[in-house]
């Protein structure tokens, strides 16, 4: 009952723009920011917008924060969504498509249908994200050029000071307050890609609560050997990422 309790509390912040460190992407950033009142106001030009970038580059926390922003009328897809989330409905006005270089043949069908569907009408946007640019998408050929048609924005990941700098914001947004030499730490002995380092911010978030400590090295290489008794230097499973990753 205490660890699950633990772990309520330790939910992570959703992802919005506010949080979102910009890096070399304002243009996107600014862009699905600005959507939502575009749309609303029925102003908005560009209403097909595809988002490719590398796995943890940022290109899924702005497609999320699009649909934060948006509220109940958008809708997020994923290759686990069901067929039938893909069917175009009155109520929503905004379909975020992510992955969507891994969608099923009867997805792409169905992601194609959408496409045309919200391009129909005024009020609505169809946003897709993938790890390739449209013209190297292993998809059917009408859905891949349709992607291709609208605004195109290669995400690309922070660099270590933008990294850091994401860390620390997310921490202040659990309420903690990360040791200066935390980050650092992290970016040198672990994945390197933000995915992987907020599920490790998550897991110190409520270790850290557990233990009723602050957040510092020491705790940090605690948790790992309490979670990890093979890897008692405090180095990932992994094995060390310091070097070219």
């Amino acid at each position: 009952m205490i660890q699950q309790l633990y772990l309520d509390l330790g939910t992570p912040p959703p992802a919005t723009f506010d949080n979102f460190i910009v890096g070399p992407n304002r243009e996107a950033a600014q862009t699905l920011a600005g959507l939502p009142a575009e749309l609303s106001a029925g102003t908005a030009r560009d209403r097909g917008i595809y988002l490719w970038g590398a796995v943890g580059s940022g290109r899924t926390h702005l497609m999320e924060a699009l649909c934060h922003a948006i509220g109940p009328s958008a809708r997020y897809l994923r290759p686990n969504s069901p067929l039938a989330a893909f069917t175009f409905d009155d109520a929503s006005t905004v379909y975020c498509v992510d992955d969507s270089d891994n969608l099923s043949p009867t997805q792409q069908i169905a992601a194609f249908n959408l496409f045309n569907e919200t391009r129909a009408r005024p009020h609505c946007a169809f946003v897709a994200a993938g790890a390739q640019p449209p013209v190297d998408m292993p998809l059917r050929e009408d859905l891949r050029t349709r992607l291709g048609w609208g605004l195109v924005f290669h995400i690309v990941g922070l660099d270590d000071d933008g990294k850091k700098q994401a860390l620390q914001n997310a921490a202040r947004e659990r309420g903690l307050q990360l040791a200066a030499d935390v980050p650092a730490y992290l970016l040198t002995h672990f994945e390197r890609d933000m995915s992987s380092l907020m599920a490790l911010l998550d897991r110190l978030d409520r270790f850290s609560m557990e233990q009723k400590r602050a957040v510092t090295l020491p705790l940090l290489r605690q948790m790992l050997t309490h979670t990890d008794p093979a890897a008692p230097d405090g180095k990932s499973p992994t094995g060390d990422r310091s070097a070219g990753h």
